[in-house]
């Protein structure tokens, strides 16, 4: 029996309080283990305690350290946390952390992914996470180049919306995927996933998101997307962005479209680069085109509440955002994502850069009938 195989199986013992919702439920997107005896899960967007637990802080300990081998990581004195991801064909994303720091014990996050191919943006708009009109809209954003940020909490739905746009890139382009642990999974065959690597226990082999950045730039790359961006590496995705590298897709963790750019200035400023403010800004500006916001509503629901496009800077050097779909609420059923009625300042680009012969295809967006109202 293969290395992998032993380790899968006495992982699957190991973890057998939780093996059903980490193997055979698929409704359960999340197990969130807080000490030996709470185990709580993630259905439709919301939490429940199972009534699930591990005999004892011991089992878990055991389960854990036996996991944390398994990827190639430490749990130490020295190493309190962890962060990986398992290999296929689970591949589920874990993050540990263990006492003192955790005073409860044995903290251990588990989220699991969709089925490859399954996150499209059709996909989400069945789902009522968005609507049709901005789904194309967004899908054109793409082909054509634009830079686009995905922003959101966390468990927002940013990484799903991500891989969805990914799927309109077109076949034909040289994609780099560059992430602290891998979670995106593209259609495209030429695509080449790079993941960031953990210092060793003597602090030497560590690879950084920004080590990666460096070297995706020699790759010859049609795209670069930055599974999230965390700190310095903000800076050298602005720039590659400004230096021809347009299309560009990431996340970053912020509650709104304005603060998401704020939120970039900030890490660019993270950098070793001794960088003035008004220069990360106004890079920031002509960078980025296009923030899509994602929200998780009360109701345990996921959906984009906000697409607004950057429009450089206004009066004061602040930031100018023109928003093109917002969610409202109606009176009778679920807030819908609406067109706010203005146009894409994209508009002609988009109709210069897509074929005359595509655009009779396609639906009204491109036929432009007296009937269409719609933000191209």
């Amino acid at each position: 029996m293969l290395r992998d195989q032993v380790y899968q199986k006495t992982l699957r013992h190991l973890f057998q309080p939780v093996a059903d919702l980490l193997f055979e439920k698929e409704d359960v997107t999340e197990i969130l283990i807080n000490g030996h005896d709470k185990v709580y899960c993630e259905r439709a967007g919301k939490l429940e305690l199972t009534g699930r637990a591990f005999a004892n802080p011991h089992a878990l300990e055991i389960a854990v350290r036996n996991l944390a081998e398994y990827v190639g990581r430490r749990l130490d004195e020295n190493n309190h946390s962890m962060d990986a991801r398992l290999p296929p064909p689970d591949a589920f994303r874990v993050h540990a952390i263990i006492p003192p720091c955790s005073r409860a014990g044995i903290c251990l996050s588990i989220r699991k992914f969709g089925k490859k191919n399954e996150t499209t943006l059709d996909w989400i708009v069945k789902k009522g996470s968005l609507s049709p009109m901005a789904a194309e809209y967004l899908g054109l954003m793409v082909q054509t180049h634009r830079n686009i940020v995905v922003s959101g909490g966390t468990g927002s739905g940013k990484t799903s919306l991500l891989n969805a746009l990914s799927f309109t890139i077109p076949g034909n382009e040289r994609i780099v995927v560059i992430e602290d642990s891998s979670e995106l999974q593209l259609a495209q065959e030429h695509t080449v996933y790079l993941e960031a690597k953990q210092k060793g226990p003597d602090g030497k082999g560590g690879v950084t998101i920004r080590d990666l950045f460096v070297d995706s730039l020699r790759m010859r790359p049609d795209r670069i997307i930055v599974g999230e961006v965390r700190r310095g590496e903000a800076l050298d995705l602005i720039q590659s962005m400004l230096s021809g590298h347009d299309g560009s897709l990431s996340t970053v963790h912020a509650s709104s479209p304005l603060l998401a750019l704020v939120r970039l200035e900030t890490l660019s400023l993270m950098s070793d680069v001794a960088l003035p403010v008004y220069v990360a800004r106004m890079q920031i500006a002509q960078a980025m085109h296009v923030v899509a916001q994602v929200s998780r509503l009360p109701d345990g629901s996921r959906k984009v509440v906000e697409i607004s496009e950057g429009c450089g800077l206004g009066p004061g050097e602040r930031y100018r955002l023109k928003p093109i779909f917002r969610l409202v609420s109606k009176p009778t059923g679920d807030p819908e994502l609406t067109w706010t009625g203005k146009k894409s300042r994209f508009g002609r680009t988009i109709a210069l850069s897509i074929s005359a012969e595509k655009r009779t295809l396609t639906n009204p967006i491109w036929q432009k009938s007296a009937e269409y109202q719609g933000p191209i």
